[in-house]
């Protein structure tokens, strides 16, 4: 795709994304808004994926370490065609295979169940070892949060894929710069968070989460790099593209009432508009 199909698709993610934490009630639109154009990179133009055979052998995998992101997740994989974009609706309601935080079980697309803080990147290097073992050609891709990486496991499990060099795996970390308590900074200083990957082994690359030039160039780096894995740190906006969502803690886990749910869907409106203008 383009980067201009790309933005439109990516700004549709965000319509899914709030209309389904709207519809329950509940949910966490603020770091699923702000990781919506990577989750639109990878389901659209990164990963060999096929929505007609979600379990096939080669594919590759994702698994959403910050799962309580699961909204932006949902809505890639339904904007992807693994699922009707209505079911979005029915985000965190008894019955629905949509829960508050990913299963694998139940959601087409889901490759792991998350959301316990700091596990999801174990999980990963599980994968990309075992593809390692098997001479599998698939890779690897997970999302940690950057609060998520004050959990002392994500550090023994990039400690223990670079010691692998696990070539096949890619780490991105959404740096929004707020978790539910606030800035990450005054909560526990992660930074500087490129130079601790370094030190586990890593190459590690910048990027603004928001600019496909450097979200593909990113990615075309990863696949390039061998004999290490790849950490992607991007900086985002959490909120991003909802005017009174953005860079506000208060949006980290909460969803939009009646009339905040008409601004948003209005300013992504807007922002759609634009788009089609170019």
């Amino acid at each position: 795709m383009n980067n201009l199909d790309l933005a439109k698709t990516a700004n549709e993610v965000r319509k899914g994304i709030v209309t389904a934490v709207h519809s329950a009630k509940a949910g966490h639109p603020g770091g699923s808004l702000s990781c919506a154009d990577l989750m639109t990179f990878l389901y659209f133009e990164e990963m060999n994926i096929d929505p007609k055979d979600p379990k096939k052998a080669d594919r590759d995998r994702f698994v959403l370490s910050k799962g309580h992101c699961a909204p932006a997740l949902y809505s890639a994989l339904a904007q992807r065609g693994y699922f009707p974009v209505e079911e979005l609706t029915t985000l965190r309601k008894l019955g629905s295979h949509l829960q508050g935080h990913p299963c694998m079980q139940h959601t087409p697309g889901v490759d792991m169940s998350s959301g316990s803080l700091g596990q999801g990147i174990s999980v990963a290097v599980g994968m990309a070892l075992s593809a390692k073992l098997s001479n599998d050609s698939y890779r690897v891709y997970t999302l940690l949060g950057d609060g998520e990486i004050a959990e002392g496991q994500v550090w023994e499990a990039a400690m223990f894929a670079g010691h692998k060099k696990l070539d096949n795996l890619v780490v991105v970390v959404d740096n929004n710069g707020l978790q539910i308590d606030g800035k990450i900074e005054d909560v526990c200083n992660p930074y500087p968070i490129d130079k601790k990957f370094e030190a586990f082994n890593f190459h590690v690359i910048n990027i603004d989460a928001h600019d496909f030039d450097q979200i593909r160039d990113a990615f075309k780096e990863a696949r390039n790099t061998k004999g290490m894995p790849t950490a992607i740190i991007m900086k985002s906006v959490k909120g991003k593209g909802v005017s009174f969502m953005e860079g506000q803690a208060g949006w980290h886990g909460k969803a939009p009432n009646d009339e905040q749910y008409e601004v948003a869907m209005a300013d992504l409106e807007k922002v759609g508009e634009a788009l089609c203008q170019k």
